[in-house]
């Protein structure tokens, strides 16, 4: 008996709960924010449709806003600057004796190349250096002339007895100029005319012309112009 209440009880809350969600009132949408006065709201505007067409004619198509593409540049003509920035060989002149030449020689070249560097090109260093007093008329006078040289305070010297340079004084080898200058120095200072000689071969500083041509050009009439003995062929890159 009680089953039976139980099963009625709840077949009429069922009953209920569905009547009342039957006849319940929808959900009101959510109210948007209050917004402070003196500031403007957001509109939509709507795009405006085509025209309608004529009776009897149809419809144009409705045409569609293009996006602008990128392109890219195109590659400078053969006659353009950027074109002719770049050269198209290159060489140097010279070799030149001197600084000032090599400089004179970039001026006369003005207006037929595109552009002339001058570069120096070191001169080979000797083996060493010696100084050497010049040899006089007589040993006696060599012999004086080294106990002058003591009694002033300096001392590694030799008097030379046989060979070419017999009756001169050695006063000293250095393996670089700069100590050999500074003896040389102060043995003039104290009256004695010492010589500096190399030992061995010592070559020159050279100077040479990098020049570059933005076209085809005659390497032979450039280094006549320059007054060049020789055209060697350069990288372009080196004068970048």
């Amino acid at each position: 008996m009680l089953i039976r209440v139980l099963i009625v009880l709840l077949a009429v809350l069922n009953l209920g709960v569905a009547l009342w969600w039957m006849t319940r009132s929808p959900p009101q949408p959510p109210q948007p924010p209050e917004l402070p006065s003196g500031v403007a709201q957001l509109q939509l505007v709507r795009a405006a449709g085509p025209a309608p067409a004529a009776s009897g004619e149809p419809a144009a198509p409705a045409v569609a806003a293009t996006a602008a593409t990128a392109t890219a540049d195109p590659p400078p003509a053969p006659d353009s600057p950027a074109a002719a920035a770049a050269p198209a060989q290159c060489f140097s002149l010279g070799p030149f004796t001197e600084a000032g030449l090599a400089v004179a020689a970039a001026e006369r070249l003005k207006g037929h190349v595109q552009s002339a560097k001058p570069r120096t090109l070191p001169g080979a260093s000797a083996s060493g250096y010696r100084v050497l007093m010049p040899a006089v008329e007589s040993r006696e006078a060599a012999q004086a002339m080294a106990q002058r040289i003591g009694a002033a305070g300096f001392d590694d010297f030799l008097v030379i007895n046989t060979g070419e340079e017999a009756n001169s004084i050695a006063l000293g080898r250095y393996r670089s100029r700069e100590a050999a200058l500074r003896r040389q120095t102060s043995l003039r200072a104290a009256g004695f005319a010492a010589q500096l000689l190399p030992i061995g071969r010592e070559a020159t500083p050279q100077w040479w012309l990098d020049v570059a041509l933005s076209g085809s050009g005659d390497a032979a009439q450039l280094r006549r112009l320059a007054a060049s003995a020789q055209s060697v062929p350069l990288d372009c890159a080196a004068l970048r």
